[in-house]
């Protein structure tokens, strides 16, 4: 596997990481505890050595399904986690968000020990608060690096002004936010430039349109009860249907290349900027297998002017998020 490095302090890592979340959380095919390890250390055989996880997923047992499956190889990947959403302890559901410093410290020790680990490597605010300042979250995560509990420090869907913000007061590692080629705005946001300008990595969550630019997906798909992408607006028949072309178009391309959809896709991400590390996420080890092929897969400048051409004739039906939750985006 290729290495990447997340921006220009950041750490050294695989040029595609793995989503842990979708293994037990977000989608109707959860697997089991001991399915999601051995995925894991499968992902981390073929050369992973970055992994994604955070509190709110589950919560919580994804943290211990990723620190379980990593503890025999602690000192030779990379483990993401995420702070930021007030989460019911007697029900599990999440409350709101809730940034507050001393909440963070409580979120690092908690996540300390549900991974098993001395040190996060990179701790994410996962969505920005608006009634903490960010200088403030900013100067709470640098007092965990001072102490040792985290290495970096990320953000998840800023702005990009709460961007330069936060790197004034502590140097931000790396940002994650939604990036494919049917979610385009980190190019025309500010984002991509903020973290090209300040030397941040980026790390595309979602980076296969949650499984749509695969090919997998038509409007005759059917999701299953508890997948929450029952309620995105892409997800509906009607916006399926004509969100197709831009299935036709990676279609197109991988067959030219001897590639899959999935792999094109990724590899479009890839080659956008040096310093983007995408994080497919799956269940299946056969599906695993193909995203990490897509580091091998080399697009000619010719294949990425016809993405780009095509792509930019296609209007994207449907917003990715319902208006409740794109609003905690871009703040």
């Amino acid at each position: 596997m290729q290495k990447r490095r997340l921006g220009r302090r950041g750490p050294e890592v695989s040029a595609i990481g793995f989503g842990c979340m979708g293994l037990n959380f977000g989608y109707a095919n959860a697997v089991s505890e001991e399915e999601g390890i051995k995925l894991i250390r499968a992902a981390f055989e073929r050369g992973v050595t970055f992994f994604d996880t955070a509190e709110v997923y589950g919560p919580f047992t994804n943290e211990e399904m990723v620190g379980k499956a990593l503890a025999p190889v602690r000192d030779q990947v990379v483990i993401a986690t995420k702070f930021g959403f007030r989460i019911d302890p007697a029900t599990g559901r999440q409350a709101g968000l809730d940034s507050r410093p001393e909440h963070i410290r409580e979120v690092c020790d908690a996540s300390l020990k549900r991974l098993g680990i001395e040190a996060i490597d990179l701790l994410y605010q996962h969505r920005v608060d608006p009634d903490v300042p960010i200088e403030e979250v900013a100067g709470a995560v640098k007092e965990l690096i001072a102490e040792g509990k985290v290495g970096h420090f990320g953000l998840s869907e800023p702005g990009a002004q709460t961007v330069r913000r936060a790197h004034a007061v502590q140097p931000v590692t790396a940002l994650q936010n939604e990036y494919s080629l049917w979610t385009r705005g980190p190019e025309s946001n500010g984002i991509l430039d903020a973290c090209e300008e300040l030397g941040i990595g980026f790390v595309p969550y979602s980076p296969l349109g949650k499984g749509f630019l695969t090919g997998a997906m038509s409007k005759d798909t059917r999701l299953g009860e508890g997948d929450f992408r029952n309620i995105l607006p892409r997800f509906t028949p009607e916006a399926m249907e004509k969100n197709q072309a831009l299935v036709d178009l990676l279609e197109r391309i991988a067959g030219r290349k001897g590639a899959t959809p999935a792999q094109i896709a990724l590899a479009w991400l890839l080659a956008q900027r040096p310093w983007i590390v995408p994080i497919p996420g799956t269940t299946k080890l056969h599906r695993l297998e193909e995203n990490l092929g897509a580091a091998e897969v080399g697009l000619s400048a010719g294949d990425l002017d016809e993405i780009r051409r095509v792509a930019a004739e296609i209007v994207v039906e449907g917003e990715r998020y319902p208006a409740q939750l794109l609003a905690t985006t871009g703040r």
